[in-house]
């Protein structure tokens, strides 16, 4: 096994304002794609095949977004957390954890709230 994770779902209440607050924070464009059931936008990815994808999806309930409870997302904001740390209230999300060190060997985290009321964390590698 290449990755623990191979696919992720951030729950969104609108899909738009989520979109906007995520091509906002991290500088990217998803990738729409609608089925009858869900409506997602896809983070982009190099090689589904080996890589670790991930959407924002809207299923009308069966996602539901938490601040609290359910497991928590690290997002690679490598090179450097705070860069994207910095985008995040202005594009509507809310800081909770600043840029923290884990360790020197393991780089830093921060946490935030997203647009949705999720809470999801990020990741970037020590400072070469």
């Amino acid at each position: 096994m290449d990755n623990a994770i191979s696919w992720f779902e951030i729950p969104t209440t609108d899909l738009d304002r989520a979109t906007a607050f995520y091509e906002s924070i991290f500088q990217i464009k998803f990738i729409p794609l609608d089925t009858p059931n869900l409506k997602m936008r896809m983070f982009p990815v190099d090689n589904m095949a080996t890589g670790v994808g991930g959407a924002l999806v809207y299923s009308g309930g069966f996602h539901k977004p938490s601040a609290t409870e359910g497991p928590l997302i690290y997002l690679n904001a490598n090179p450097d957390v705070q860069i994207v740390l910095d985008r995040v209230t202005d594009a509507g999300g809310r800081v909770i954890v600043p840029k923290t060190q884990i360790s020197p060997e393991y780089g830093y985290m921060a946490a935030f709230i997203d647009s949705e009321g999720n809470r999801i964390a990020l990741h970037s590698a020590p400072v070469a």
